[in-house]
């Protein structure tokens, strides 16, 4: 897998050692709550769930596949459906 070709397919993300990261600035706290509810139930469908820091209507993502000990493909599958839903609410 190439990585930072991936990471040039998501250019909202970035690479911190073995994770990507993005926040999300949403609308209002409401919507950021939103996302964070939609990202849980994509997450549930792919067995992966991001690490998530909500402060206001900034949601902090994190990424990474610990049981593979850094990126995979599935990382970078829910990244660009967090960007999808993010986009559909104004984020």
């Amino acid at each position: 897998m190439d990585i930072e070709q991936k990471l040039r397919e998501l250019p909202r993300w970035r690479r911190e050692g073995d994770e990507i990261r993005r926040t999300v600035s949403a609308p209002d706290f409401p919507t950021a709550i939103r996302i964070v509810d939609e990202i849980a139930v994509r997450a549930e469908e792919h067995n992966h769930h991001p690490d998530i820091d909500i402060r206001w209507r900034d949601l902090h993502l994190a990424l990474t596949t610990h049981d593979q000990g850094g990126l995979t493909d599935l990382d970078f599958t829910l990244a660009a459906l967090i960007d999808d839903i993010a986009a559909k609410h104004g984020a």
